[in-house]
């Protein structure tokens, strides 16, 4: 029996990199279930808070706690929170020359019955079958390399992913694919789609969200939640007025 009501818990958080303080007593709650959104200005500590999940090194807890299906993984190395299955979509992941997304892709799905197959069908799905013997992200585009990253989370098949600008660099044609990918991950069965993952998706202007459904949105100001509430209205609200009017807004509170 699940023992949990919230896939993810940020309590009181505080995080410095570089001597830098970046994230400033954030709290976040996630129901198990829900997927949320992140906005904010460049520069608001959406893209350090991520890294902080996942468990990035260079990234100082000192302060708060990161709770994930109730237990502390706030000292949790990026491996102990993957095998949790925790996953990330990063914005600009590297280029790894010499590792072939095949060879990444059969490593994840080792374990599977035929790999082989579901490799085959994973790649046409995400329409990346021409870049499998490619070294990792060499010579694509912003939405190949987007496609790529999914690509990876649907092998993985995480309980939380996290994204991170998943519509920056993507042209309107690909645009959809991706929000397919994203439907994909969050509702893996077809005949149960309101039985979701869970999930956390990081976006500057929103477009991304019109392709799913959200369950809630929060706007960081200062490395900190500063409103979170229906994302429809806050949309439309930064559509309108821009991130300036969000700004006064907190300011008030």
């Amino acid at each position: 029996m699940k023992s949990y009501i919230n896939i993810l818990e940020v309590r009181d958080l505080c995080v410095q990199a570089g001597g830098k303080n970046l994230l400033d007593h954030l709290n976040l709650t996630i129901p198990d279930g829900e997927v949320h959104a992140l906005l904010g200005q460049n520069g608001s500590g959406k893209t350090s808070l991520m890294m902080t999940i996942m468990g990035f090194s260079g990234y100082t807890v000192t302060q708060g706690q990161i709770l994930y299906k109730g237990q502390d993984i706030t000292e949790f190395d990026i491996c102990e929170r993957a095998r949790l299955g925790i996953a990330i979509a990063q914005q600009r992941p590297s280029t790894i020359d010499g590792v072939k997304l095949r060879s990444v892709l059969l490593y994840i799905l080792r374990n599977e019955e035929n790999p082989e197959e579901r490799l085959v069908k994973l790649a046409q799905t995400a329409n990346m079958e021409g870049f499998l013997d490619r070294s990792v992200n060499d010579g694509l585009s912003g939405g190949e390399i987007k496609r790529a990253e999914l690509l990876q989370l649907l092998a993985m098949s995480p309980v939380f992913s996290m994204m991170d600008e998943p519509d920056s660099g993507v042209d309107i044609e690909s645009l959809a694919l991706v929000g397919g990918l994203i439907n994909k991950l969050f509702s893996p069965d077809e005949k149960r789609k309101a039985k979701r993952n869970s999930g956390l998706i990081i976006t500057h202007n929103g477009k991304i969200l019109e392709l799913f459904n959200i369950d809630k949105a929060h706007v960081m100001h200062n490395g900190s939640i500063g409103c979170s509430g229906n994302p429809a209205i806050i949309l439309d609200t930064i559509s309108k007025y821009g991130y300036e009017e969000c700004v006064r807004c907190i300011g008030r509170q």
